[in-house]
């Protein structure tokens, strides 16, 4: 082997190991983040500061629309048709949901052959919750990635009330509109404290999407799914 050669080995070792180091390190300033989210609410999030940004695109003074409240100041009844429309197994599993995953990505697969826009999530509320903390909206294998092992950080440090007083609190329900509290206020003029069945299961639904029910807040299926969630929401509990 070549001096040459061998000078070349050296320098992707050398590369190899620095990109490794880098991400590592990079790993480990999430996990500090996640561990100070497990006892401090956090005042912005990743999806916060690109809403912050198209926001003030049109009005450089203009604010989110956001407020903090305790878990205890949430309605019960929001708390059970979250999970009972986004993640039925919240209490059950450990973050990642393999299966549901996986039915995920076979059902967009089939609907890419076919032309078809329409696409099924399999993430969990704490993979949602770890999105919109540090991530961003787009689709990538890495963004992916991170996103699950942000989830599992998040179930190693956190109970489950802690993640799903998050997630409630900093979950969109507007372009502009972040947390429960504002979104109660928002489209039913009550405290989150104050949400009845029907309003917490029409929140819930529109969680996936919530820009657009924001504009269309009659639609079929908005008004269908609502009622199919109100009647899950007696066969889930929420962490108290």
């Amino acid at each position: 082997m070549t001096k040459r050669r061998i000078n070349k080995l050296k320098l992707v070792f050398t590369a190899t190991l620095f990109g490794l180091f880098t991400v590592l390190l990079y790993q480990f300033g999430l996990f500090v983040m996640v561990l100070w989210l497990s006892v401090k609410n956090p005042s912005t999030t990743a999806f916060m500061d690109a809403a912050r940004t198209r926001l003030h695109a049109v009005d450089p003074n203009a604010e989110l629309d956001f407020e903090w409240v305790p878990y205890a100041q949430i309605s019960t009844h929001l708390k059970r048709a979250v999970i009972a429309s986004e993640d039925a197994n919240f209490l059950q599993h450990n973050g990642v949901e393999w299966d549901a995953i996986r039915q995920a990505w076979e059902y967009n697969r089939r609907q890419s052959t076919k032309g078809s826009t329409r696409r099924r999530g399999g993430s969990t509320i704490t993979q949602q919750l770890a999105k919109n903390l540090f991530l961003s909206g787009s689709r990538s294998y890495w963004r992916k990635a991170q996103e699950l092992a942000l989830a599992y950080m998040i179930e190693l440090v956190m109970p489950k009330q802690r993640i799903l007083e998050l997630y409630l609190n900093v979950a969109q329900w507007g372009e502009y509109t972040f947390g429960a509290q504002r979104a109660a206020r928002k489209y039913f003029n009550v405290d989150a404290a104050k949400l009845g069945p029907a309003q917490a299961a029409r929140l819930a639904v529109m969680l996936p999407n919530p820009a657009y029910y924001e504009k269309n807040r009659n639609t079929r299926y908005l008004q269908s799914r609502t009622n199919t969630i109100q009647q899950r929401m007696r066969l889930v509990a929420a962490p108290e």
